[in-house]
């Protein structure tokens, strides 16, 4: 039997949350996100602000040579993980089967959900009524037989959008897909696969597995699958934490690597901390992460290693070592030991 897989995601949401609460912000440009002096970024952003070319995760001081009078707010994540919580209860409502992604999207599971006749489309409406009504988000969604297309449904027709793909529709809604807009594709891949001459999931449907494997190894898969609307991922009630981390953007470049290591022992206190607070999980191996003055970025693993100042100060030395340049941003993290991990260790031999 073909699933019924909603993806909800609310249309900008720490912006909706303010502009819920101040009605004056909602036909002005606005933003959440740190300050230009600090050099932050922005979280998001209306779309009043969006028709000036700003989006998330650009560097605020870009966003206001763009808009200049951009109302700019740091943000209150209390009142947003109120927010969420509300509409968490909402989707519970109608499943138990809920994915969370974020504070602002989650898969539901419906397949077994007798309300509304079993009606998909019957239900992304009641999600979107109720949301709007009770805690006063606007909420897109897409319906679809996998999570895949689900997601991008609920892309499609923003903001307030609500796009069902049926069954019987997968196939020619598939077809006319461009290739960026399948999950893991980012400008790289998607210039690769441009170079190929392919632009759509059909013309990407017309390089057989074997060349898909070569040219993008194992990735060349889950392009051949996507391109064909196949995706059984199920939704997962408790997503598994892989990393752990803690990082620091600077007010100011650090010019040399001395700095870099004067930074990283309070940056290894962080992640101490947050280890701490998620039990002290089992680590597969350390990172780094270095952004350097120009935007370019590095990370660097080391499986096994421990998660001691010692081991990321050599990590950092090779990773500053590949562009040795001033330094923007400095992360430190871990990769925790999975669950398919775990299940690969008790096999027998």
């Amino acid at each position: 039997m073909s699933r019924k897989i909603l993806h909800a995601d609310c249309d900008c949401f720490y912006a909706a949350v303010e502009m819920r609460d101040n009605p004056t912000l909602r036909d002005v440009p606005l933003a959440i996100g740190g300050s230009a002096e600090g050099r932050g970024v922005i979280a998001t952003c209306n779309y009043p602000a969006r028709a000036y070319g700003i989006h998330s995760a650009m560097p605020t001081a870009r966003a206001l040579r763009l808009c200049p009078h951009l109302t700019l707010l740091r943000g209150d994540f209390d009142r947003y993980r109120e927010a969420s919580r509300q509409i968490s209860a909402i989707f519970h409502e109608l499943t138990p089967l809920v994915e969370p992604l974020s504070l602002d999207e989650a898969f539901l599971d419906v397949t077994d959900v007798t309300r509304f006749s079993g009606s998909a489309t019957w239900m992304a409406r009641w999600l979107k009524e109720e949301c709007l009504k009770r805690v006063g988000i606007t909420v897109s969604v897409g319906a679809a037989p996998s999570k895949f297309l689900a997601k991008i449904a609920s892309d499609w027709d923003k903001p307030d959008g609500l796009t069902v793909i049926s069954p019987s529709q997968v196939d020619d809604f598939v077809c006319q897909l461009p290739v960026n807009k399948l999950h893991g594709v980012g400008p790289a891949t998607a210039k690769r696969l441009q170079a190929l001459d392919i632009e759509t999931c059909s013309d990407l449907q017309r390089i057989p597995l074997d060349r898909l494997l070569q040219e993008f190894g194992k990735f060349g898969r889950r392009l051949f699958e996507l391109a064909r609307g196949i995706d059984d991922r199920p939704v997962r009630i408790e997503r598994e934490r892989k990393s752990v981390s803690a990082e620091i953007t600077f007010a100011s470049d650090l010019p040399d690597l001395s700095l870099c290591h004067a930074e990283l022992a309070p940056l290894c206190e962080r992640l101490d901390a947050r280890l701490a607070r998620h039990g002290h999980p089992p680590v597969a191996g350390i990172f780094v992460k270095v952004r350097f003055d120009d935007f370019s970025l590095t990370t660097l693993d080391s499986r096994g290693g421990l998660p001691n100042l010692e081991n990321f100060a050599a990590l950092m030395e090779q990773a500053w070592a590949r562009r040795a340049r001033p330094v923007r941003l400095l992360g430190v993290g871990v990769r925790l030991v999975t669950d398919d991990a775990r299940r690969q260790l008790s096999l027998p031999f």
